[in-house]
């Protein structure tokens, strides 16, 4: 039951492997964020030992969000290949693509998100064996999560342009309105609402609170980290965020698996270039 998934995991692997462009682009573009944004985090978040840390934990839980998302890609992209095809009339089952292709884009973005957190070690970012075995937890579980929703987005397009500038439109919206570049400090308050349900919002607070050794802060500092959220007297923990990240990320596992197990990849339309 395992080695249909185990083999598309080393499939997709080595596909990183051998995609160098994919990393320099994710290094350049976390460069340029960290240059961009490190203005705004030292204004906002001035009260802060190391606001360039605060930063830089956003970067990394943004990094394995954005690889897992777009990693859905790769389903499209077999498509056209032809491998899909192959793959799908061979003697496995379909949800054990759909686990595969999950688990591979999960670890994949990981490994990426490892690579930043080596990065912010030399920037000041300091934490504890304990805070970084957690952190790793919340790396995959935020993978997995979105690698999920990017496959059940991939599976229900009929169409590879359509499907991109859904991409597009849903990962924008979700990434400055999550606290990881803007803190939610200085985004306006008639946004809130759009970030207490923004599932980013919680995994960038809960990472953020392991990332930069946070446990032993009171509730109103939390407050003021923006790593807590006040919604109308209630206060969303990070705790409370952890838990919300693995209720939707349960939920569009399965509805992943089961849309994939149901797609006709038959009817997507694949935008071919014209020479």
């Amino acid at each position: 039951m395992m080695r249909p998934i185990i083999a598309i995991i080393n499939r997709n692997l080595l596909k990183l492997a051998r995609d160098k462009m994919r990393l320099f682009s994710m290094l350049f573009m976390t460069g340029m964020f960290l240059f961009i944004f490190s203005f705004v985090t030292k204004s906002v978040m001035a009260g802060m030992g190391n606001p360039l840390s605060y930063l830089i934990s956003g970067i990394i839980i943004m990094t394995v969000f954005q690889t897992s998302l777009n990693n859905s890609m790769n389903i499209l992209e077999d498509i056209t290949s032809g491998f899909m095809k192959e793959i799908i009339v061979a003697p496995i089952k379909r949800w054990q693509i759909a686990i595969g292709q999950v688990l591979s884009s999960a670890i994949i973005s990981v490994i990426q998100g490892i690579i930043i957190v080596i990065i912010g070690l030399f920037i000041g970012l300091r934490f504890t064996f304990f805070n970084a075995a957690f952190m790793l937890i919340i790396m995959s579980i935020t993978g997995i999560t979105f690698s999920a929703i990017g496959l059940y987005l991939a599976a229900k397009s009929k169409d590879s342009t359509n499907f991109q500038l859904l991409i597009t439109v849903i990962s924008f919206p979700l990434m400055f309105l999550s606290g990881a570049y803007i803190p939610t400090l200085a985004i306006p308050k008639i946004l809130m609402p759009i970030i207490f349900i923004n599932p980013l919002t919680h995994t960038t607070a809960i990472f953020r609170y392991a990332a930069l050794n946070m446990e032993g802060m009171t509730t109103n500092e939390l407050l003021k980290a923006g790593v807590a959220f006040n919604m109308n007297g209630f206060i969303i923990t990070p705790a409370i965020s952890f838990l919300i990240v693995l209720i939707i990320g349960a939920a569009f596992f399965a509805l992943c698996v089961k849309a994939f197990t149901k797609a006709d990849f038959s009817k997507v339309k694949i935008l071919k270039h014209r020479r």
